[in-house]
């Protein structure tokens, strides 16, 4: 038996809709990958929001790290993310994971229906997950877990990227579809458009037909195209509220560019406020 025969495994089924927030738990309940554990995106994977912080503001960090020790997560455990939507949601906590300094964790290429096509069993129900007794006092437990804390993910906040447009230091990649990027339609946000100066790509762009991701040799020679000389380090990602991002920060580390950053608040954070510049495509 290998080493990774011996390793613990846990999965984490965040499946979400950002228009039905009850959706994502009742299909768990009506069906899982067996021992998967529910996540929420708006109650557990976000911290709350105020109105000027985006929709889906990152929690506290030590949180965040606590609540993953609680639910079961150790240095040496194996994590898999799966969801309904083409990995958006999935690479969103394979992002936190990362962010709070886990490294062993996956994305199910293909997510839920990837599995049900390849004949996976099937659970209904709940699954508790974890262990609620665990405490998060120990910090070698489960990365640094407490107020100091110290994410390994690069972020920007909305000052850095206010100080972009007049110095350009990054460039940003947009994730959201193209119409709302352009401004023509904003079905979410209270405001239509865009960060000036941020390129567009679409995280459905990472996609194959059958859901799947994209070969990384494929996905590298998209983002070269799109990003020239760039280097990775000097790209910021964002999207409406810091989700789909994540996908397009996925498909650079599976491309092979890594180092790119997260702007969490993303658009919402953005448009909050209506002294920050709005770009629209003509």
């Amino acid at each position: 038996m290998t080493a990774a025969d011996k390793q613990e495994w846990l999965i984490f089924d965040v499946r979400h809709d950002l228009s039905d927030h009850q959706a994502g738990r009742r299909a768990y309940e009506q069906g899982h990958i067996p021992g998967a554990v529910f996540l929420d995106h708006e109650t557990q994977l976000s911290a709350p929001r105020t109105g000027r912080n985006g929709r889906h503001p990152l929690p506290d960090l030590a949180e965040f790290t606590a609540l993953m020790h609680r639910m079961g997560v150790r240095p040496d455990t194996g994590v898999v993310a799966y969801d309904a939507s083409g990995g958006a949601f999935a690479a969103h906590l394979w992002w936190m994971l990362r962010w709070m300094g886990h490294q062993h964790v996956a994305v199910l290429d293909g997510g839920w229906q990837a599995w049900l096509a390849a004949g996976g069993r099937v659970e209904v129900g709940s699954s508790a997950g974890g262990d609620a007794g665990q405490t998060s006092s120990d910090p070698a437990l489960c990365g640094r877990a407490g107020p100091e804390a110290v994410p390994h993910m690069p972020t920007v906040d909305v000052n850095a990227v206010m100080a972009i447009l007049e110095r350009p230091a990054f460039t940003i990649i947009d994730a959201r579809s193209p119409e709302r990027y352009r401004g023509e339609v904003e079905p979410i946000d209270p405001v239509a458009g865009h960060i000036p100066g941020a390129v567009n790509r679409p995280n459905s762009l990472n996609l194959q037909a059958d859901g799947r991701f994209k070969p990384a040799g494929q996905l590298r020679k998209e983002f070269v195209e799109l990003l020239g000389q760039t280097e990775p380090g000097r790209v910021v990602h964002q999207c409406g509220s810091g989700i789909t991002a994540c996908h397009n920060l996925f498909a650079m580390e599976l491309a092979g560019l890594k180092g790119s950053a997260l702007y969490p608040g993303s658009w919402s954070e953005w448009c909050a406020d209506p002294s920050r510049p709005v770009g629209r495509a003509v």
